[in-house]
């Protein structure tokens, strides 16, 4: 597949998604991912390292794609990252559900919630509210109109990624010239 024909990434980048680095960004790097692949943990790392390396230049969007028939904690950790968020603290709700993606029991996300500190009355009621379900089946629903499958799926300056998800293939493709 020439990159001219490759999907372009149908929902621009807004102030509503999870970002790093301005909107503006001159790299923009947008992830579907789900908490409890395996796959997604393994690029996790990646992704901190071209933040690390790309600074202010990368604009990395973390948007919630569970595949809750394989990964049956998946949306229940994507809604914990939502209370989180709640709170100020989705980025550290986010790695900690990386870091202890083998197990995403319920007894996890508390103890992870208690050691953000979060405030855990409101992490609960925030976690099954309608506003953070609806941040995760908006990003769902925006996956598949973008032609998600499965996760990880990265779209690199616009356009789906089809290649490795490494750290080098990732950092070149981020810096390619578009044509």
């Amino acid at each position: 597949m020439s990159e001219s024909v490759l999907p372009e990434l149908v929902l621009p980048l807004e102030d509503r998604d999870h970002h790093i680095g301005p909107i503006t960004a001159r790299y923009r790097l947008v992830g579907y991912l789900d908490f409890e692949c395996p796959h997604c943990a393994h690029v996790h790392p990646i992704v901190k390292e071209l933040v690390r390396e790309l600074g202010d230049d990368l604009c990395y969007v973390f948007r919630h794609f569970p595949q809750a028939r394989e990964h049956p904690h998946a949306r229940s950790a994507s809604l914990a990252a939502e209370a989180a968020d709640m709170q100020g603290k989705f980025w550290l709700m986010h790695d900690r559900l990386f870091e202890n993606q083998s197990d995403l029991s319920e007894t996890v996300l508390h103890r992870l919630a208690r050691e953000l500190p979060l405030e855990m009355e409101r992490f609960e009621m925030d976690r099954a509210s309608e506003t953070a379900a609806r941040r995760v089946d908006e990003d769902y629903a925006d996956g598949q109109e973008n032609g998600v499958e499965e996760t990880p799926t990265f779209f690199v300056n616009g356009q789906l990624h089809v290649g490795s998800y490494e750290f080098l293939p990732l950092l070149e493709a981020l810096r390619a010239p578009r044509e």
